[in-house]
């Protein structure tokens, strides 16, 4: 059971946009709306992060840290220390470029002991409620990662998961993968000990090479499966997550914002 825990949200930021080609900004910062919060007189464009962090308080998530790497100070510079989100954020700077999980284990030494809420600024999904609905799940005791899960559209694109019937994650295939999974991944939670596993599975694992495939989130997590943890699924939407990872999908999701 949760009993007291703290709930953070962590938010990986790090990557360069290569998909995106030439940017004035990083990623996370490109505008998709009109943001008139209550809370402010005036509007201001609503930027991708935006979407993710007003989900994370919307579950009572008061703090959240946000890792970068060198040259994506445009982020802290426009979030600020999130006071415009009713939030605290907090900036960590990437350490070992070897993919997300390193990157997440930058956080470490300051959510080792609290509850985990995992968001990527660049997913954009329609439910609000995402995290009630994850935390709700993790509250249930018995699982030591719940996963969001979404239909799949490009499933070779995304982490692919065998779900059992009640709601038990079998296998996680982490991208790029070949397997055609009905559903995919895009927003977990998890307990400290899932925080511990990864940190004493990176702390024992040889660097990379640039012939390696690049280690994913889903590969440790999988990893874990193997090792006995639990990881459960909840369904969390009929639609599947939009990546704002290509011009493409950018202009699909102010098309969408604009018919909206």
């Amino acid at each position: 059971m949760l009993t007291n825990e703290e709930i953070v949200g962590i938010i990986p930021a790090a990557g360069h946009a290569t998909r995106m080609g030439l940017l004035p900004c990083s990623k996370e910062l490109l505008p998709l709306g009109i943001d008139s919060a209550k809370n402010r007189s005036e509007t201001r464009p609503k930027v991708v992060i935006s979407y993710l962090l007003e989900k994370m308080r919307i579950a009572r998530i008061q703090k959240a840290y946000i890792i970068l790497r060198k040259g994506k100070w445009d982020i802290p510079g426009y979030l600020g220390d999130g006071s415009a989100f009713d939030m605290h954020l907090c900036y960590l700077m990437l350490g070992l470029p070897y993919g997300v999980p390193y990157t997440l284990d930058q956080a470490y030494p300051f959510i080792n002991n609290s509850i985990v809420a995992l968001g990527f600024p660049d997913i954009i999904y329609e439910t609000k409620d995402i995290y009630i609905r994850l935390l709700k799940r993790l509250k249930e005791g018995d699982a030591d990662v719940v996963l969001g899960l979404f239909p799949a559209d490009q499933p070779q694109n995304a982490d692919g998961v065998e779900v059992d019937s009640n709601g038990i994650i079998r296998r996680v295939f982490a991208k790029p993968n070949n397997a055609r999974q009905s559903f995919v991944w895009a927003a977990a939670v998890w307990k400290p000990t899932f925080t511990h596993f990864m940190n004493d599975y990176l702390l024992n694992l040889e660097p990379p090479s640039q012939k390696d495939i690049e280690l994913q989130i889903g590969h440790i997590i999988q990893l874990a499966i193997e090792k006995g943890r639990r990881v459960a699924g909840v369904h969390v939407s009929e639609h599947p997550p939009v990546d704002v990872g290509t011009p493409e999908s950018l202009a699909a999701v102010m098309k969408s914002l604009r018919e909206d």
